[in-house]
């Protein structure tokens, strides 16, 4: 069963980005905006600081994956915005989704 879909407009990402309700940690910022819709959107940024296109593109791979396999535990209704930071180059899987968590806790936006 899939939740949510991607967030691929630049007018999308900045609606977000404007509702400035951000929590972060050491490897991500996350932006969460309502969206009134029954699912989620997720957007994922990482900028070209991080790395080059190999390293962004794994970087994004996981936190996709991250998100993907805890989506039953997302309220469902909002757009979310995950930004990465320069620290998450180096990061292992385990602590991308221990960061995502983290941040979805801050924003009280999961279940758990």
């Amino acid at each position: 069963m899939k939740f949510s879909e991607s967030l691929k407009s630049n007018r999308d990402f900045k609606n977000v980005y404007s509702r400035r309700k951000s929590y972060a940690n050491r490897y991500l910022v996350m932006y969460v905006s309502e969206n009134r819709l029954d699912k989620n959107r997720l957007g994922i940024s990482v900028s070209k600081k991080v790395g080059n296109s190999v390293v962004r593109h794994r970087v994004t791979r996981l936190i996709r994956e991250s998100y993907r396999l805890h989506e039953d535990l997302f309220y469902s209704g909002f757009d979310i915005v995950v930004v990465a930071r320069v620290s998450a180059k180096d990061a292992r899987f385990a602590e991308i989704e221990s960061a995502l968590l983290h941040v979805s806790r801050l924003h009280k936006n999961i279940l758990v």
